[in-house]
């Protein structure tokens, strides 16, 4: 994953963009991303609760 990414960003400065910027866009990516796990996560732990409270009664 690594060497892919490594190439990516070779790819976007060979492009024309600057590495802060393609730095920056990176972690919106990954912020972005990050997010939208969490969110599974969250969901995912709230609906196993929900189950767990309707088996008990």
């Amino acid at each position: 994953m690594s060497e892919s990414l490594s190439k990516m960003v070779d790819n976007a400065v060979r492009s024309g963009w600057s590495e802060h910027d393609v730095a920056l866009l990176l972690m919106e990516l990954a912020e972005a991303h990050l997010m939208k796990v969490a969110a599974g996560v969250i969901t995912d732990g709230a609906l196993h609760c929900e189950r767990a409270v309707s088996f008990k009664n």
